[in-house]
């Protein structure tokens, strides 16, 4: 069975192609917070060529859009740290 940190990672290698991942379940600082209930928090570091050029905002939304479905069930909150080669 997969877990959600593991899809998270497949679904960002699959759609970004990074050349490097950190992904970090954070959902133990948050026991008893309301939406934990919701799904878990998470955090990634990520460095990718897509990310070129590209604003903040924009890379989030890449993030975002590589998540799918995946960013409306299984996550509650989303820390990112999104970066192009060189910016690492």
């Amino acid at each position: 069975m997969t877990t959600v940190t593991e899809a998270i990672e497949a679904r960002l290698r699959e759609r970004l192609a990074p050349t490097a991942i950190t992904l970090r379940d954070d959902g133990d600082q948050h026991i008893g917070h309301p939406g934990a209930r919701e799904g878990g928090h998470f955090h990634v570091r990520i460095v990718a060529a897509c990310f070129t050029g590209q604003s903040r905002v924009a890379r989030h939304r890449l993030v975002y859009d590589a998540l799918g479905p995946l960013g409306t069930r299984g996550i509650h909150a989303l820390a990112i740290e999104a970066l192009a080669p060189g910016e690492a």
